[in-house]
């Protein structure tokens, strides 16, 4: 169900998916899973956009069919105006649009992190003096240089998810999509990498995070909701979270300062629906306490 707040029509589109329905066929079984159901979206050049959902909502296959790792069953996908079933287009697709995985031990190729990072620029024929400047760049860029030289399994998990998000930058895309990137790692490992998809996106690269921690879906410029593979929700963060009711009735978490700013409304405390951020949850319980 769409609740009628869904973002303006991107000036600039980097992405376009129209009516796109991705259907999985079963062993054994005479129907279809649909698991993406006619959706359509526009992702705006520049932008961060979180897509949220519970498990199996489809917004795992959304991703792998923007990368044109799937294929839609119906309707169009469109990346940097290429649309993803002309095979002739598909290397130009796949680096303007990145993609990082979940699990950064089936990401790596290499036994050395800097040859790793080299792999994609190599499969591109680009010159080697412009490939070392890139490997050098990518690993600056996530903190990894002084570990150029280690092997990968030598890395923590976290680590490891820098390197393969330095694999990707080395590919210069446009847009890079992250499939649950922090699922696997510890609170440090998470904070590290959202660091660095926040860094990029200020740098101007389009990020599209899937993520079912709403913490980090706060971070970004808007987020979709999947859920049975359509879009229920599309908003700001701030027009999204203000409807915590909903989100729940979706089976979804609420960020930490969303469900406490529910809690003290509940209690008379005017918390604004706005606040979804922990600092402007802090600036407001002091103005509020130095006004009592």
């Amino acid at each position: 169900m769409n609740q009628g707040f869904s973002a303006p029509e991107a000036p600039d589109e980097i992405i376009r998916i129209e009516h796109m329905t991705y259907e999985y066929k079963r062993e054994g079984d005479q129907a279809a899973y649909v698991a993406v159901n006619d959706v359509s979206l526009s992702i705006e050049r520049g932008s961060f956009v979180a897509i949220i959902g519970r498990n199996g909502s489809g917004k795992s296959t959304l991703a792998k069919c923007i990368n044109a790792l799937l294929l839609p069953a119906s309707g169009k996908v469109y990346v940097n105006g290429w649309d993803t079933t002309d095979e002739a287009r598909l290397w130009q697709i796949r680096q303007t649009a990145g993609m990082v995985f979940q699990n950064p031990d089936n990401q790596l190729v290499s036994s050395i992190v800097e040859d790793d990072v080299a792999f994609g620029p190599e499969n591109l024929g680009i010159d080697p003096p412009e490939i070392r400047r890139r490997v050098d760049r990518s690993l600056s860029a996530v903190n990894m240089f002084e570990e150029r030289t280690k092997a990968p399994h030598l890395l923590s998990g976290g680590q490891k998810q820098r390197i393969a998000i330095a694999g990707v930058v080395a590919m210069k895309p446009e847009c890079i999509i992250f499939d649950e990137p922090t699922a696997m790692l510890d609170p440090n490992g998470r904070a590290e990498v959202m660091k660095i998809i926040e860094r990029l996106n200020r740098e101007g690269i389009t990020i599209l995070l899937i993520t079912h921690f709403m913490d980090e879906a706060v971070r970004a410029d808007r987020v979709v909701i999947m859920d049975d593979g359509r879009i229920a929700m599309d908003g700001t963060p701030e027009m999204i979270f203000a409807h915590s009711d909903e989100l729940r009735r979706l089976d979804m978490t609420v960020p930490f300062t969303v469900d406490l700013a529910d809690r003290l409304r509940r209690n008379d405390i005017p918390v604004p629906q706005s606040t979804i951020h922990i600092q402007e949850m802090v600036d407001f319980l002091c103005q509020y306490k130095s006004e009592i």
